[in-house]
């Protein structure tokens, strides 16, 4: 009776959500995401539902109820009676075995601990015994069936204890797992989900459950500790949701914001590409990079075939797309259509009859706010700003104090509560060419306030801060010194609350974090109840700063480091609007992916969209391409397949490249000499050849100054083939494959990892004046000063010892100077 009674409310809970309003706008469980037109689940799949939850889980019966929102963010819109303003699109060929409409794909994803934000996992020891992870899942899917694979490290003390340690999800309880001794350092629990309970916005914590009685050992309490490891794993399968052809729902479904995954997206093109179409999906793919964030994304490129899933086609009115043809219009056009393969998927028009109107669409399609239920709009002419130097949005100011309030998130605040409380994360980029002279220091002013608790033992107690992981100070609570202990001891106010740190240059990276922990200890006499006292606050005060104002732009390039960090020095202008993106004449889909990987690196390290882009295949031989050349610095993409382009790129660098070989150039003899007097003996080119002479599958990147203007840099991202050169997104994924790429040649295998070389000579770059040009240019050419010390000098000398020998002569023989 009690199974029957069970299934009857499971029965009665479903059909209650498909009853349910829908509309497109309001989120908050994924019960309320059904689709209208999935059918009701049988009793039988219910039954196995539930049967398939563990011993240690609470009965479907103890579960919560959970109430349906009268609106669902991404449920299916009708499909009846398209939009006054859609225009049509006709199908030439019609895929074969499109899915049918009634049915929804399922699909199967996973998300780790570090996905979640926790690249470290999750630690529980010292007076943080619990603890708990925010994530959030793609709205537009309904989870049918969710499991946990729980990977714990217990250290001994706490497993010697035999305790639990339970685990719940949004506030509901998932079940507990022993803390006993295992075989290994890490035991492996899996754990049923009911899918019901998973939604898309979400909360897993963790609790040891004897954890209060560890709280006042506090000696030993660093003993008890429990990790969860970063690589647990939460499975999921789900249904896709149709959320209708809107073009407000953008940038859903191409990339959902609450995805915490990484993201793959195709980008499809007619079978003769043209260059102002990459350019177009190059500002789009750039966008995407910065809406994607920390998630990350990769593209795929097609030519003449259209995207499995969710997709964006690129072309002009009337061309075909894998059998689609795009809608016939004067101007631009953006529109959403349904995937012809399967209408649960949809694809987003990008139509333009030339560049401009291109650049046009893809710009409206970046500025949103779209009305509801449009699923096509033409676009006009748009007016596209452009950018100033060093203005990204994501890098610091350099012409003013920052304050730190102005680096925290949204959900960060500067005060923090309890005694036990995660780190202050602080985190900034900035442009990688900043130069101070040796000895110059960053100021980095830090205000700060401990609580003024009796039971807080102040000589213990400080504010521990690290800068992109090296330790910078221990800031106490009372001022340091032998008067200062004395004033205090008299009862007198020693508090210190400002402090100014000085951060040496090399310290400041593209990519920056800046970490503040209050340390807090209590005295041996305080009782165990303040422990768990989150009353208190600790706090930063919002005129804290960090200033950079003192810095200035100046480098020396080539520099790949630069360009893997924060894609420099094309984003020293932010829009690449002194960039051109070159590819070869008849480019491949690996390197145009490639292509659009590159541009959402920029945008995602800069917060600025390639607005301004300029793409061209193949090298012009003149007019305004040529004269854009000119003025620009080049971001290249090739494969050694590209013979002819290749060489016509290289023949003036110093590498070469022949057919299906690639090395550097013997240099010549005044290259040589001119080296050798600049004092730079460290180039590596023989050593460089070598290496791309012994490997047969590499990719990597090379740069050197540019043929058409030498104040101008060219980067030219290249593999063996195609298969090498689309592992490169997976490359610069790598923070230790990152870390290996500087100089101005870098060479990935799969065998050796990255190695890096220095094969040509560097040239300075970026704002100096000429009087300090020289005194940086002695300081960094000591051979070549020394040899023109000792010429000066060689001269000065003989003319003085021609004068001094006349001089001595005539002072020897007066009476030559009687006879002159």
């Amino acid at each position: 009776m009690k199974g029957m009674t069970r299934k009857a409310l499971q029965m009665l809970f479903v059909f209650g959500v498909l009853a349910q309003p829908v509309t497109a706008e309001e989120p908050t469980t994924v019960e309320s995401l059904l689709p209208v037109d999935l059918p009701p689940p049988g009793t039988d799949a219910a039954q196995s539902a539930a049967d398939a939850a563990p011993a240690s889980l609470p009965a479907p019966d103890t579960l919560p109820a959970f109430q349906t929102p009268p609106a669902a963010e991404a449920a299916a819109e009708p499909a009846a009676s398209p939009a006054p303003d859609a225009v049509p699109v006709t199908h030439d060929a019609v895929p074969a075995s499109p899915v049918p409409m009634g049915i929804t794909p399922g699909t199967s994803s996973s998300i780790t601990v570090a996905q979640m934000g926790q690249p470290n996992g999750v630690v529980l020891s010292g007076g943080q015994l619990q603890g708990g992870i925010d994530f959030t899942l793609s709205a537009d899917q309904v989870i049918t069936n969710a499991q946990l694979e729980l990977n714990l490290k217990v250290s001994p003390a706490m497993a010697a204890r035999n305790t639990t340690l339970q685990l719940m999800l949004n506030g509901q309880p998932l079940g507990t797992v022993p803390l006993g001794s295992a075989d290994s350092n890490v035991s492996s629990y899996q754990l049923e989900i009911p899918a019901a309970m998973v939604v898309s916005r979400n909360n897993i914590s963790f609790k040891i459950n004897d954890g209060d009685a560890l709280l006042c050992q506090r000696d030993l309490s660093d003993n008890y500790q429990v990790t969860i490891m970063p690589n647990t794993r939460l499975d999921l399968e789900a249904q896709q949701l149709n959320i209708g052809a809107d073009l407000s729902h953008f940038p859903r479904p191409f990339l959902d914001e609450m995805q915490m995954t990484p993201t793959t997206l195709t980008f499809a093109f007619p079978a003769k590409t043209l260059p102002e179409q990459v350019g177009a999906a190059a500002l789009i793919a750039s966008w995407l990079g910065i809406e994607a964030d920390y998630r990350g994304i990769s593209f795929d490129a097609l030519h003449d075939q259209l995207p499995e899933k969710n997709g964006i086609l690129f072309g002009k009115p009337g061309e075909s797309i894998g059998g689609l043809t795009l809608p016939a219009s004067n101007g631009a056009m953006l529109q959403v259509v349904d995937n012809p393969a399967n209408p649960i998927y949809k694809l987003l028009l990008v139509v333009g009859n030339n560049e401009q109107q291109l650049k046009s669409a893809a710009w409206r399609l970046t500025r949103g706010q779209f009305s509801g239920q449009t699923t096509s709009l033409p676009v006009e002419a748009q007016n596209i700003p452009v950018s100033k130097p060093y203005d990204a949005p994501r890098w610091i100011a350099t012409d003013r104090p920052v304050l730190l309030s102005e680096l925290m998130r949204k959900d960060q605040s500067l005060t923090v509560t309890g005694i036990w409380h995660e780190p202050l994360t602080l985190g900034f980029r900035a442009a990688p060419d900043l130069f101070m002279w040796d000895g110059d220091t960053i100021p980095l002013k830090v205000a700060y306030r401990f609580p003024s608790e009796s039971w807080i033992d102040e000589q213990r107690s400080y504010l521990s801060m690290t800068f992109n992981g090296a330790f910078l100070r221990n800031l106490p609570v009372n001022k340091q010194g032998l008067l200062e202990s004395l004033w205090h001891k008299l009862g007198g106010d020693a508090r210190q609350e400002n402090v100014e740190v000085p951060l040496e240059p090399y310290l400041i990276y593209g990519d920056n974090q800046l970490q503040l922990y209050f340390n807090i200890q209590t005295k041996e006499t305080a009782p165990c109840s303040v422990l768990l006292n989150n009353n208190i606050k600790s706090r930063i005060d919002e005129d804290s700063s960090i200033d950079l104002s003192n810095t200035r732009h100046f480098t020396l390039l080539p520099n790949l480091s630069y360009f893997v960090g924060a894609s420099f020095p094309f984003t020293r202008l932010a829009d690449f609007s002194q960039t051109v993106l070159l590819l070869p004449e008849n480019p491949s889909e690996s390197e145009i992916s490639t292509l659009l990987d590159l541009s959402a690196r920029s945008g995602n390290a800069t917060g600025t969209a390639l607005n301004n882009n300029r793409v061209m295949f193949g090298l012009p031989s003149g007019g305004a391409n040529l004269l854009r050349l000119s003025e620009s610095d080049v971001l290249a993409v090739s494969t050694l397949d590209q013979t002819a382009f290749n060489r016509a790129l290289l023949a003036q660098s110093p590498f070469i490249s022949n057919e299906h070989t690639f090395g550097v150039r013997e240099p010549r003899m005044l290259e040589k000499a001119q080296r050798l007097l600049e004092g730079d003996w460290n180039a590596s080119g023989v050593d460089a050849d070598r290496y791309f002479s012994s490997n047969e599958s590499w990719r990597g990147f090379v740069s050197f100054r540019s043929q058409w203007n030498p104040e101008r840099l060219v980067v030219m991202a290249i593999g063996s083939n195609d298969q090498q050169l689309s592992r490169l997104h997976n490359d610069l994924n790598s923070a230790r494959i990152n870390a290996g790429i500087r100089g101005d040649t870098a060479i990935i295998t799969d065998e050796n990892g990255v190695r890096s070389f220095r094969v040509g000579p560097q040239f300075p770059s970026g704002q100096m004046p000429w009087y300090m040009m020289v005194v940086w240019y002695a300081t960094q050419h000591s051979a070549m000063l020394a040899i023109f010390g000792l010429l000066f000098a060689t001269i000065i000398g003989l003319s003085l010892y021609s004068l001094l020998k006349k001089r001595a002569h005539k002072r020897l023989n007066p009476q030559d100077s009687d006879r002159e």
